[in-house]
């Protein structure tokens, strides 16, 4: 491999990558075909390894996602890039004139290129795909296939697809192409299919055309930029609410949390003392056995009705027929079931597979099992929470085995699940559970019986700053 001129320290992600694409190939095709190095790649583009390295942490490559962009073909033995295939979508806009593009953009010689020559060439009633133009014999490059999603049924409809909403995904790729977001070496090469959807009740062109050429523009920056990141989503996926469904689903995925166990069975007042707590994520609702024993399974329902957003948990304490427990919490919509760990194996093994089938939390409640790690190895897999009911010494105050949160732990490192803990949970006690690893505070009439539900709720979510600094202060942004 012969040096070649030094290159010059790229303006762009997008330019380091082509830089070390270039690089990458000409080591495949060498002598060592098939082990393009860093140290390789940096000597090709004349510079040090540890310049190239700089680069690299700068603008975020890493070489390994570099390198898999690149095959040998099989027939000519020569180093290739494979055909970009990139996908974004965005929502911009407000009321009927909203605009929501999904959008591909890559290479004529791979899928997104046969994508648009199948929608050029098979048509649909009512979704006839047409190319983007800036103006009548003006389209921009790379060249842009429009699809409609909503079926466009007369002639004023037509009107809105073949004009604001024509002309300004067409200005935003030739825009994006100005900006440097779309590489302008890449416009013969690359096609765009962009799917666009019109209200049937939008009205006013200008702001069909400014969201749409908004929406297009923040797609195709996406699509180039790699949006979202993996840590984006997995961060963002139990904050989330869709704003047409209007409400999100939480998950139980950044302990600690303080679980309130509605025990009093009296529908009414449940509801207030509902009311009556803090917003917050780090609160979740336990359906205790005595209000589900008074009015069913069906008061899960109930209770959605004044709190859409939080998690809530179905204390079943089945003991037996597993599957048909889980199953009718499972109708009314809760999000997680509670078993006896005192019941058979076979019950719980049921139970816990009916659960993770649906989608909803096993929880297995150890109370009266005197070696809680026994149980759970006779288990076919662990439920996702682990509940120790544990006693107060009268004396000092303290709470007893709390040791057992970490002998569970230990027992089965490797594994995924939580740690919850009940039993004279205050707290002065509840910061000992926290600091010997409890991932659950499950509180009930320290706070449901509270003169102000709100101030006690509160003193837990206080003990640390995890559960306090999420009380309305980190709420996702709606896109």
């Amino acid at each position: 491999m012969s040096e070649v001129s030094s290159v010059k320290k790229p303006a762009s992600k997008e330019e380091l990558i082509r830089h070390m694409k270039t690089a990458v190939t000409r080591q495949l095709d060498g002598k060592a075909r098939g082990k393009p190095t860093v140290a390789g790649t940096a000597k090709l583009l004349g510079i040090h390894r540890d310049t190239l390295y700089e680069w690299m942490k700068e603008f975020g490559v890493k070489f390994s996602e570099v390198k898999k962009e690149m095959v040998i073909d099989m027939k000519t033995k020569v180093a290739i890039e494979k055909p970009t295939y990139l996908i974004s979508e965005a929502l911009v806009g407000k009321g009927d004139e909203v605009a929501h593009i999904d959008l591909l953009i890559g290479d004529k010689e791979g899928p997104v290129g046969e994508a648009f020559a199948s929608g050029m060439s098979h048509l649909s009633a009512g979704h006839t795909p047409l190319l983007a133009v800036i103006r009548p014999n003006l389209p921009p490059k790379p060249h842009t296939l429009i699809i409609p999603k909503v079926t466009v049924k007369n002639l004023d409809e037509v009107g809105k697809i073949f004009g604001p909403a024509q002309a300004a995904v067409a200005k935003a790729v030739a825009d994006s192409v100005e900006d440097g977001v779309i590489p302008k070496d890449k416009v013969e090469d690359w096609v765009i299919v962009c799917s666009v959807f019109i209200h049937p009740n939008a009205k006013d062109y200008r702001k069909i055309y400014h969201y749409n050429y908004g929406a297009t523009k923040l797609a195709l920056k996406r699509a180039l930029t790699g949006y979202p990141s993996l840590d984006k989503i997995m961060y963002d996926k139990d904050r989330a609410r869709h704003p047409i469904m209007g409400f999100k689903v939480p998950r139980l995925w950044r302990p600690p949390y303080l679980q309130i166990a509605l025990d009093i069975p009296h529908l009414e007042k449940i509801k207030r003392i509902i009311q009556e707590l803090p917003e917050s994520d780090r609160i979740i609702l336990e359906v205790g056995t005595p209000l589900l024993k008074k009015y069913g399974v069906r008061v899960i329902r109930d209770l959605r009705a004044i709190t859409r957003d939080v998690f809530i948990i179905a204390d079943l304490k089945t003991l037996d027929v597993g599957k048909v427990e889980v199953d009718l919490a499972f109708e009314e919509t809760a999000d997680a079931v509670v078993a006896a760990g005192v019941a058979a194996k076979e019950t719980l093994n049921h139970f816990i597979y009916e659960a993770k089938k649906l989608g909803i939390y096993a929880i297995v409640d150890m109370m009266n099992v005197d070696d809680p790690v026994k149980k759970l190895r006779t288990l076919k897999e662990l439920p996702a929470v682990i509940i120790l009911h544990r006693g107060i010494d009268a004396e000092t105050g303290r709470v007893h085995g709390l040791e057992h949160i970490q002998e569970l732990k230990q027992a089965f490192a490797g594994h995924k699940f939580l740690v919850a803990v009940a039993g004279g949970i205050r707290p002065d006690t509840a910061k000992e559970a926290l600091e010997k690893g409890a991932d659950i505070l499950i509180v009930g009439r320290y706070v449901t019986q509270s003169k102000d539900v709100k101030r006690s709720a509160r003193e837990f979510l206080e003990l640390t700053r995890a559960m306090g600094e999420d009380v309305d202060l980190y709420r996702v942004h709606v896109e």
